[in-house]
């Protein structure tokens, strides 16, 4: 009994030691892991956001290329007919989006969203404006009622989706 009691003086505070010892070792090394994955988190982040800014950059240029404003002092010539300016407007449009059209992926789905509800807005308005002319309207004329169209709105399509883009890409600085 005397042996068995010797014994247990001796294990049972090795016992507790050992314990002790693997738990502040569990402990390190979680705090360890949390403190390099923050770190990995930080890096990320500081090599993602340049791209990202950059991308809201391009979709910016982008929607500014297709306000009819832009668009119509790029696009029209003075001997073109409205069928003519028509085509030429949509062309732009649809070739505009396709070269922007991979920096979906660094922005957020609702920006992507309001971006595309701006180019078909400004298809919708060029094409329910061509719709009101005669068959044999003149450029000239298709130009000017597609801006007094634009007077008329509170906010061109475009402009809505500019101040969403600023407003979203202000939040990521």
């Amino acid at each position: 009994m005397e042996a068995v009691t010797e014994i247990l003086k001796i294990t049972l505070p090795a016992l507790l030691v050992t314990i002790m010892a693997w738990l502040v070792l569990k402990s390190m090394i979680k705090n360890e892991r949390d403190r390099r994955r923050q770190e990995l988190i930080l890096q990320n982040s500081r090599s993602i956001v340049p791209i990202k800014l950059q991308a809201y950059e391009r979709i910016i240029l982008f929607l500014e290329r297709i306000s009819l404003e832009s668009l119509l002092v790029r696009v029209s010539t003075p001997n073109m007919n409205a069928a003519q300016l028509h085509s030429g407007l949509l062309t732009s449009v649809r070739s505009e989006f396709e070269h922007n059209l991979s920096q979906q992926i660094y922005m957020s789905p609702q920006a992507w969203e309001v971006v595309r509800n701006a180019r078909s807005g400004t298809i919708k308005l060029i094409n329910s404006e061509y719709d009101k002319l005669p068959e044999n309207a003149t450029g000239m004329i298709f130009s000017k009622q597609l801006l007094t169209a634009v007077m008329d709105m509170d906010k061109e399509p475009t402009r809505v989706a500019i101040d969403f883009i600023k407003a979203e890409a202000g939040r990521m600085l």
